[in-house]
């Protein structure tokens, strides 16, 4: 008579999905970091203006520090921008266009003031985290790398 000592074998969801839980976190928070790191770098301290399709240059270099990411553990998804200016729209508006009406400053002495104060603005897109995104999706096994040996065993 052959006897043989067999091990029990016990499927844990929950292990399971908290394993996961963790590196679609540690996974999504590599992905957040390079896109934030390439929007980043994109937007280069230049004087002037940029052209219409381009990265905004940077004067102050506020819009490359104002750039952060985050991830949101209830939707399991990772938010990327910048975070608003005084202005409030100013990130907004470089990234997809568009136009706002805008209070004059005071006039100096001796300047003539427009009726009504207020004048209209249009501003031409100049992308930088969009083409950060396409940039990592373009890259073949890069996103799908970041969860290579995420899922850890006991």
């Amino acid at each position: 008579m052959i006897s043989m000592n067999m091990k029990i074998l016990r499927f844990d969801s929950a292990r399971v999905q908290r394993a996961m839980d963790a590196a679609t976190q540690r996974a999504l928070n590599k992905a957040g970091g390079w896109i934030r790191k390439t929007a980043r770098r994109s937007i280069r301290k230049r004087k002037g203006i940029s052209q219409p399709g381009q990265p905004p240059h940077s004067h102050a270099g506020q819009l490359r520090d104002l750039l952060i990411y985050g991830y949101e553990p209830y939707a399991k998804t990772v938010v990327i921008g910048p975070l608003p200016f005084k202005a409030g729209e100013a990130p907004s508006l470089l990234e997809f266009g568009g136009a706002v009406a805008r209070q004059l400053p005071h006039p100096k002495r001796g300047a003539a003031r427009r009726p009504g104060g207020m004048r209209r603005m249009v501003y031409r897109k100049r992308p930088f985290m969009g083409p950060a995104l396409d940039k990592a999706l373009a890259q073949p096994g890069l996103v799908p790398g970041f969860w290579r040996n995420e899922v850890r065993g006991p």
